[in-house]
């Protein structure tokens, strides 16, 4: 069994490096490196609100400034596409550790409306600013590829997105193991005795949100370079928020495959639903029952029934106090 166990994530990233050469067609390619933005978004939120319990509805937020901050350095600065994605996502960084000093300061249902506006003002901000970002014109960003063919740049693209979903798989790993993590977790299980028993648990969940938002940015980043074309009704868009809080609650949050496993499930579905059901609301209605569903019915995922060995690392289920007894003297 520890044989499989360690064998699985060998044969999946088999799989996923071998995708795009053994579907039939480019749409599939780009359907994949899709849902493989969606994963690593995922599984990004997943290190706020896996690890914190914080559910945050307003990480567009981050991917829309992301995609903006990469784009205006290429078009307006010509910096140089590989330069300008870190530095816009450390930009983003910085901005979102400010943000989340304030943020922070409140919890629950709170927190939810506080990240919601959060994704409102800086959709009015892109739209009002035409002078920079184009309004809602939209920006356009040149291909970082122009000597490949449609096609071709999405199979870069995909392999782009695979490796940032391994930096986050990793990150998202090497935390649950940390001291870092353990002190995030006590948040999760009682934040008050947690911070009576001098756990830093502003400076931990300020942390916990900047990194969050850091690949959330470069997600954003490499999307701009990815279609081109950013319009910001969709890229702040509270959906993008809203799918990344669905694939993680769906595959389970305390799970390092769970963001992982929702997006292989909602991010395929999203796309069939949008092709059959034409460019109507209806889709996004379902997006937003099935959310529901999963919250009253299946809070803890799909993967919560599984052991550690089954389902891959996780966050195992202890009590407050011994998640403390890790992080106190």
């Amino acid at each position: 069994m520890r044989i499989a166990s360690r064998a699985f994530p060998l044969l999946i990233a088999a799989l996923a490096l071998g995708y795009p050469w053994l579907v039939p067609n480019y749409y599939l390619v780009y359907a994949g490196a899709l849902t493989v933005m969606y994963a690593a978004m995922a599984t990004s939120w997943n290190l706020l609100g896996g690890f914190t319990g914080y559910v945050s509805l307003g990480h567009s937020a981050f991917f829309g400034l992301g995609a903006y901050g990469t784009g205006l350095l290429v078009t307006r600065l010509d910096v140089p596409w590989a330069v300008a994605l870190p530095v816009s996502a450390a930009l983003v960084t910085a901005l979102a550790a400010g943000v989340g000093v304030a943020a922070v300061r409140v919890r629950g249902a709170s927190f939810v409306i506080v990240s919601i506006a959060l994704v409102s003002m800086t959709n009015l901000v892109a739209q009002g600013w035409r002078s920079l970002t184009g309004g809602s014109s939209g920006l356009q960003v040149p291909s970082p590829f122009p000597g490949l063919h449609r096609g071709q740049t999405h199979m870069a693209f995909f392999y782009l997105f695979l490796a940032l979903l391994a930096l986050a798989l990793l990150t998202w790993w090497y935390v649950s193991r940390s001291r870092f993590g353990a002190g995030l977790r006590a948040i999760r299980e009682d934040e008050d005795k947690a911070e009576s028993l001098g756990v830093p648990t502003a400076a931990y969940k300020v942390t916990a949100f900047a990194l969050s938002a850091l690949f959330v940015a470069l997600a954003g980043g490499l999307y701009a370079l990815w279609f081109g074309s950013l319009d910001p009704i969709f890229v702040f868009s509270i959906l993008i928020g809203s799918n990344m809080v669905l694939m993680s609650l769906l595959g389970g949050v305390r799970h390092l495959y769970g963001p992982l496993l929702g997006a292989l499930i909602v991010a395929p579905a999203g796309e069939y639903f949008l092709i059959a059901l034409g460019e109507t609301q209806i889709h996004l209605t379902a997006t937003g029952l099935v959310l529901i569903l999963v919250v009253l019915f299946m809070p803890d995922g799909i993967l919560a029934r599984f052991t550690r060995r089954h389902a891959g690392p996780s966050i195992p289920d202890r009590s407050a106090g011994e998640r403390l007894q890790e992080v106190t003297p």
